[in-house]
């Protein structure tokens, strides 16, 4: 008798073996960084002039109505995305695949999410919790972001900061030969 043979498994060409685990794992990670948009947008609302103005204190910036307040409240938020996508860039340097393309992709896209969700939470609470604001004069002063082109800043700085993170461990690595050899031993 001839023993039945056996198909082998089954394996499709768009999903490399282990892919399923290694997406179930990075999800975390992505709604790690557009959930940090949340207090972004909010600490954003704080501290900006036009909001509750906790940063500069000079209320003469307090209301929108004031047009020199409308740069420092795009800065504001310049700041906080450049710290945000920097600080991810450095964790993600730091993760055990964090060296992946895939999660690199991830990390950036996240890091948009978050920005135009920090954005959004901003406006919302400058909405909800600010002072009502006539904006029949212009839009801008009700609490808003002039300038969009800052929603960038989170996921560049993602990208820039690893990348410059990975530069430095590779030129780290060159200048020490013998990093990789005796690395288990304490001298």
């Amino acid at each position: 008798m001839t023993q039945p043979a056996t198909a082998p498994p089954v394996r499709h060409h768009h999903q490399p073996d282990g892919a399923p685990e290694s997406v179930r794992r990075s999800w975390p990670w992505v709604a790690g960084i557009i959930g940090a948009g949340i207090p972004a947008g909010l600490l954003w609302w704080l501290l900006a002039p036009g909001g509750m103005n906790l940063l500069s204190g000079n209320a003469e910036l307090a209301s929108g109505t004031n047009s020199e307040g409308w740069l420092p409240r795009d800065l504001v938020l310049a700041g906080l995305f450049v710290f945000a996508g920097s600080l991810v860039a450095v964790l993600l340097a730091g993760r055990k695949d964090g060296g992946t393309r895939r999660m690199l992709v991830l990390s950036v896209a996240a890091g948009g999410a978050a920005a135009v969700l920090a954005w959004q939470i901003g406006v919302l609470a400058g909405l909800w919790l600010g002072q009502p604001q006539d904006t029949s004069a212009n839009a801008s002063v009700a609490f808003s972001l002039r300038s969009h082109t800052v929603l960038l800043l989170w996921p560049a700085a993602v990208a820039a900061g690893f990348f410059a993170l990975r530069v430095i461990s590779l030129l780290g690595k060159s200048k020490d030969p013998a990093a990789g050899q005796d690395a288990g031993h304490d001298y």
